[in-house]
């Protein structure tokens, strides 16, 4: 009986931890309204409640929605999505982050997600940055984060548009024209920067006359010199995935305002690295080149990846077939999180 109830009592014990364990690595979600002409804020960080799955826009997540929130590493990281895209296609990323403690706010940016795609390029890049220092008011605003957060020190990350926004509030200027220069001048080679994602060249005759038509649009749609900007005191480190870059002056990038890590893939055919994050890195020596994928595309930056491509879309953000995302993702997560860690002033 002694030893019947010695056992009872260390099975207890190991459901107890099992059970602790369990809460501590658990995701809580909270997802706050629309405010005012700012979009939904989604939140993602560290709880002990319970999670459940949840799904959202086709994916699954187990998360503790409403769950209190624990302080962590009282680090907020603000990730601005692509275009057009929604916080879930970065789910993988968010939990490396909460995991290592950080609080992770999505901004929806108005015009250019997954549910209203109406307005993307220049018209949304203008907003962008605004909208991710919304989204930093608005949880610095909060009771339940504003105690447990320090807003001095804040990172974002930003993908593919969300690395222009990236590259703007780390200190980054941009025009429009500068965009209408490029495509005049290498139209064929960076085709879906200048014409978007819907159409593509197939070598056949059709060829010149879908050029011929992109220039035209492009010399009226892109035809703004101004230059434009926005950054933000509390952003302290920034990360820019594949980032759409070809508009930015290079000499904005001799003084940064916030330490900036860049990620390139050598087989993205949507934003060629050449002109995008190779020729942020010729021109910013401060920057960190964070990663070189050399078997990455564009959507080796996407996890999970939106399910059932068309064929032109899987061509564009598809995994290439030496491309292994089992062992790159986790390995591009955990490259991401360790540099807000180590510059965002993490405690130990």
């Amino acid at each position: 009986m002694q030893l019947s109830s010695v056992r009872s009592r260390m099975f207890a014990v190991t459901i107890a931890i099992s059970v602790v364990i369990q809460c501590d690595a658990a995701v809580g979600l909270i997802e706050l309204p629309a405010a005012g002409d700012f979009g939904p804020l989604t939140v993602l960080y560290p709880t002990t409640a319970r999670p459940t799955v949840i799904q959202r826009d086709g994916f699954s997540m187990s998360v503790a929605v409403e769950g209190q929130p624990d302080a962590g590493a009282g680090r907020l990281v603000v990730i601005s999505h692509g275009s057009p895209a929604s916080p879930w296609v970065y789910s993988d990323l968010a939990k490396s982050l909460v995991e290592a403690g950080f609080t992770v706010a999505f901004p929806e940016h108005y015009a250019d997600n997954s549910r209203d795609a109406s307005e993307p390029g220049p018209p949304s890049w203008r907003r962008r940055p605004l909208e991710v220092s919304k989204a930093i008011d608005r949880l610095q605003g909060d009771s339940r984060f504003s105690r447990l957060l320090n807003f001095s020190s804040v990172g974002m990350y930003g993908m593919s548009a969300g690395g222009h926004t990236a590259l703007t509030l780390a200190g980054g200027r941009w025009s429009p024209s500068l965009l209408r220069d490029h495509c005049q001048n290498h139209l064929a080679d960076d085709f879906v920067t200048c014409a978007g994602p819907s159409v593509g060249l197939t070598g056949s005759v059709l060829d010149g006359p879908k050029k011929a038509l992109v220039r035209a649009i492009n010399d009226v749609k892109f035809n703004d010199p101004a230059w434009y900007s926005h950054t933000d005191a509390r952003i302290k480190v920034a990360v820019a995935g594949v980032p759409f870059a070809v508009d930015f002056d290079p000499d904005s990038f001799s003084k940064l305002t916030a330490k900036l890590g860049i990620i390139s893939a050598r087989k993205d055919r949507w934003l060629v690295p050449k002109y995008h994050s190779d020729f942020i890195l010729t021109h910013c020596k401060e920057c960190v080149h964070l990663l070189d994928l050399p078997t990455g595309a564009h959507g080796a930056l996407l996890s999970p990846l939106f399910p059932n491509l068309s064929s032109h879309m899987a061509t564009l953000i598809g995994d290439p077939p030496d491309f292994d995302r089992a062992t790159s993702v986790p390995r591009i997560n955990a490259a991401i999180t360790s540099f807000f860690k180590q510059n965002l002033g993490v405690p130990e």
